[in-house]
C-alpha cells in the first residue's frame, strides 16, 4: 500500500499571515493536532496544536471580553511557526510513513509531490484504518494465529493446506515477538475447528492470548 492511495486530500492548511484564532478553529472543527503552512503551494512548516494554546489566553486572563479580540488580532500562525519539514511522497510505502511518524512522534505528516507542492496529508487515524483493513476485520471471517521458530515456506505451507481445504484467505500477517515469529490469519469460514485441527496434526503451534496471560497479568 503507498501513501498517495491513502492520503487524505481534503486538504485543511494555513498561511502565515492567518491569525491563531482562526488556526486553532480550524483545528477545532477538523479535529487536528498539527496544521500545515504553505506558501505559493509550497509547504513552509506545521503549527502544532500545543504552540495555538500556548498562544490564546488562559480562561484565567485578566483581560475583558471586548479587550480580548484586539490583543488577539496581531497573532499570526508565523509567529509559531515551525520550518521542520519532514514530509513524505505518494510513492512511499505506508508502513515506512508510519515509522517515520513513530521516530518523530509526529501526529500526521504532509505529502508533497516532486515539485514540493502539498497534495495531501496523512494521520494516525489514517494508519489505524490502514491497519484495519489490512487485518480484514470488516470482511468478517475467523482468525487464527500460529507460533514459530523463523523458517523458510510456512506460510507457503499453511496458505496452501488452507486452499486445499477450500477456503479463502481474508487476510495474513507476521508479527516478531521475542525470538519467534507469529502468523495471523483471517479466512472466509465460521468454523475454525477442522482447520485446527490440520494444523495441529501438522505440528503447528496455535496461540491465543491465553499462551501469553503471563506478560501482562
Amino acid at each position: 500500500m503507498y501513501v498517495g492511495l491513502k492520503m487524505i486530500t481534503d486538504l485543511v492548511s494555513v498561511m502565515k499571515d492567518t491569525l491563531i484564532t482562526e488556526a486553532n478553529r480550524l483545528m477545532d472543527e477538523h479535529k487536528l493536532w498539527l496544521l500545515p503552512v504553505v506558501e505559493d503551494d509550497k509547504l513552509i512548516g506545521y503549527i502544532h496544536k500545543e504552540d495555538v494554546h500556548t498562544a490564546l489566553p488562559s480562561p484565567a486572563t485578566m483581560l475583558s471580553k471586548h479587550e480580548l479580540p484586539d490583543a488577539m488580532s496581531n497573532i499570526f500562525v508565523s509567529d509559531f511557526l515551525r520550518p521542520e519539514l519532514i514530509t513524505v511522497t505518494p510513492e512511499m510505502e505506508i508502513e515506512k510513513a508510519a515509522e517515520v511518524m513513530a521516530q518523530h512522534d509526529l501526529p500526521g505528516l504532509a505529502v508533497v509531490n516532486a515539485a514540493g507542492n502539498l497534495i495531501g496529508y496523512i494521520n494516525r487515524s489514517v494508519m489505524l484504518d490502514v491497519l484495519v483493513e489490512e487485518m480484514g476485520l470488516h470482511r468478517g471471517g475467523s482468525r487464527f494465529a500460529i507460533e514459530f521458530k523463523d523458517r523458510p515456506g510456512v506460510m507457503a505451507e499453511v496458505s496452501n493446506m488452507i486452499a486445499d481445504m477450500g477456503l479463502n484467505f481474508v487476510s495474513a500477517a507476521s508479527f516478531l515477538h521475542d525470538d519467534k515469529y507469529i502468523l495471523v490469519f483471517r479466512i472466509q469460514t465460521d468454523d475454525l475447528d477442522p482447520v485446527i485441527e490440520e494444523l495441529r496434526k501438522r505440528d503447528y503451534q496455535i496461540v491465543g492470548p491465553e499462551q501469553f496471560a503471563s506478560q501482562w497479568s
